[in-house]
């Protein structure tokens, strides 16, 4: 077991995710940045898709009952172990009785932290992730609270302590950020100033981001086309009838603050969506603090499709490095 003695701001329980619930408005939850918690895994011997916590700003104070194998990717939250610094991105072991901490972040948002063994909560629709919105999954469906007790279950013993990612599969992470864009569903709904500005303008993450939807504020207010609202559709100049959410989808509402949906969404509304961050892009998303600085950059989907094969392929790289 590991128990909570104090839960962080927003530490929950995630995979890789549960696929294929969408349509029944389920969304696929999951770590935000898929990367760096297939990365974790690995490192401690681990399937890439086990579960692990997931860390947000502010790290949880951990006790270990028994011997582990742990490993932390992601934002750079120093690991504490009984106050020693350890090393991001490295397999490194704890014994029974040590306490693990988490420094403030230098960079990024979210850290994996991953244990040989995996957190062992039940599965539920194929996945042991926490949609908190719809109290599903993970520990008791719900973010970590002092007093947790979170099973481990058993290690694989195919890691050792001192694993550790090489320099050109880590993660770089701070400083302002590109996000690539497919324009679509409705961008043609856009005037032609509120496409120009919407590409050309820096944007700021703002501080109600979280795993529902990145919020940017900052650039100018994004203008519609004229016209008549069909019968069904709100009178906001961005509603339109309902239609579906993919995940990464830009919505506007009024035309002020873009949104950006994550991996806990709802499966479709009333806004129009102007356009989709790319698949490849979205760990990005799930690593940005409140208040750095993001630019939209329009993609082809072609281009998105080859980024898409670039970032797999990267992927491929860790279960070549660390089989499980």
């Amino acid at each position: 077991m590991i128990k909570v003695i104090k839960p962080g701001l927003a530490t929950s329980v995630q995979d890789l995710g549960r696929e294929g619930f969408y349509h029944l408005g389920i969304p696929p939850s999951g770590a935000l940045d898929q990367y760096a918690l297939s990365a974790a895994n690995q490192l401690v011997g681990n399937p890439a898709g086990a579960a692990g916590l997931e860390c947000t700003l502010l790290g949880p104070e951990l006790a270990f009952s028994t011997d582990a194998l742990v490993a932390v990717c992601g934002a750079h939250m120093t690991p504490k172990l009984d106050g020693v610094d350890m090393h991001l991105d490295t397999a490194f072991a704890v014994k029974a009785g040590q306490v693990l901490r988490f420094d403030f972040p230098k960079a990024g948002a979210r850290a994996y932290l991953a244990v040989a063994g995996g957190i062992d909560v039940p599965l539920v629709l194929g996945s042991r992730s926490t949609y908190a919105l719809g109290t599903l999954g993970g520990f008791q469906g719900r973010r970590l609270v002092a007093g947790d007790e979170l099973p481990v279950g058993v290690a694989s013993g195919k890691s050792r302590p001192g694993a550790s990612l090489p320099m050109a599969l880590r993660q770089s992470l701070g400083g302002e950020i590109t996000l690539r864009v497919v324009p679509g569903l409705y961008y043609e709904r856009l005037s032609e100033a509120a496409k120009a500005s919407f590409f050309a303008e820096p944007w700021t993450v703002g501080s109600e981001a979280d795993r529902i939807g990145y919020r940017f504020k900052g650039g100018s207010a994004l203008s519609f086309q004229p016209r008549e609202q069909p019968f069904g559709a709100g009178s906001d100049p961005s509603n339109i009838v309902d239609s579906c959410y993919p995940i990464g989808s830009i919505q506007v509402p009024a035309g002020l603050e873009p949104i950006v949906l994550h991996r806990d969404a709802v499966s479709g509304g009333g806004y129009a969506m102007i356009g989709t961050v790319i698949s490849a892009d979205l760990d990005l998303i799930g690593q940005m603090q409140p208040n750095q600085k993001a630019r939209f950059v329009a993609v082809t989907l072609e281009e998105a499709l080859e980024a898409r094969r670039s970032y797999k392929k990267k992927l491929s790289c860790l279960s070549k490095l660390f089989p499980s």
